[in-house]
């Protein structure tokens, strides 16, 4: 199987892997899915995703690889950011063109910065997307909304993740009062946009760094989002590799509104509550840090309106 074949059959992929036909080397592929790198007969490599039934517990959800698909798709689509091909989806595999890893340089982190200014540029419709999310093995909601973003924000992206983390027992009373009154007073913290292209779940490890000098977004939950959110995220869990060069580039390229820097524990708070929600309470104090930072911002907006 070479990968003119491959693109031309994408159905044949899991019977050529069954019946050992492809080369596969297991790599790092995250926190929910089976990773592994295919060589294929003309010597070209994909990096393809399955969904581990045994260590999840459960099967594939439905839609899961379709979503991540049309995800990658449409942000490849606005351009801005380089992102891998997709070359097969499948409703239990996903298939993409290899990116070789490299080293991160200020020269990538700066054409990063300018180039993720031109990926949110690209815009969205509406908020949410015309496909239903996932964020890691979690469903998001991806209704299409006009929006405004505050209220779209509280109920799509902070409310459903807040009842997920409290049933789990991942949260206390104490941080869900937080959050609820983040939600209460979703309307005071300003910063509203048009939706914007997001990548959604830009952590820094959905940044990979090329061999080509560039940095490639992996792993979505793209949709119609703020452009805060993405920025915000990029800067949890000690942030990527110069970031301080790559928000310098963005700003030059796009300029963010006012008070954007006191909005990111609020925007923050969704990706720390999709991580309570998969992971427990290792993540309680993050979270109610994150309100706590986000309603005082809010008290103070409030007094100068």
């Amino acid at each position: 199987m070479d990968l003119a074949y491959l693109r031309a059959h994408p159905e044949h992929l899991p019977t050529f892997l069954t019946h050992q036909r492809i080369r596969e080397t297991p790599v790092a592929g995250g926190d929910v899915c089976a990773a592994s790198r295919l060589t294929l007969d003309d010597g070209h490599s994909v990096f393809a995703k399955t969904w581990p039934e045994e260590r999840a517990g459960r099967p594939v959800p439905q839609g899961f690889f379709a979503a991540e698909a049309a995800g990658l798709s449409w942000l490849r689509e606005g351009g801005g950011v380089p992102v891998p091909e997709v070359v097969v989806a499948l409703p239990e595999l996903l298939a993409l063109d290899w990116v070789e890893a490299g080293e991160p340089t200020p020269e990538a982190a700066e054409r990063f910065g300018r180039d993720l200014a031109a990926t949110h540029r690209a815009g969205a419709a509406a908020f949410g997307a015309e496909w239903p999310g996932f964020i890691a093995a979690l469903p998001q909601d991806n209704t299409p909304d006009p929006g405004p973003w505050p209220d779209w924000f509280a109920r799509r992206r902070l409310a459903p993740y807040l009842r997920m983390s409290v049933d789990g027992g991942a949260l206390t009373g104490v941080e869900a009062a937080l959050v609820e009154a983040v939600l209460d007073r979703i309307g005071e913290f300003g910063g509203d946009e048009p939706p914007a292209r997001v990548h959604g779940d830009l952590w820094p490890g959905n940044v990979l760094w090329g061999t080509d000098g560039r940095a490639w977004l992996i792993d979505p939950a793209a949709h119609g989002g703020h452009r805060e959110t993405d920025l915000a995220q990029l800067a949890l869990f000690g942030g990527p590799p110069h970031h301080d060069r790559i928000m310098g580039a963005y700003g030059e390229a796009w300029p963010l509104a006012d008070g954007w820097t006191e909005r990111v524990p609020l925007h923050q708070l969704h990706l720390l509550l999709v991580h309570a929600a998969l992971f427990g309470g290792a993540y309680r104090e993050a979270v109610g840090d994150a309100a706590r930072a986000a309603l005082r911002v809010a008290g103070r907006a409030t007094v100068e309106g």
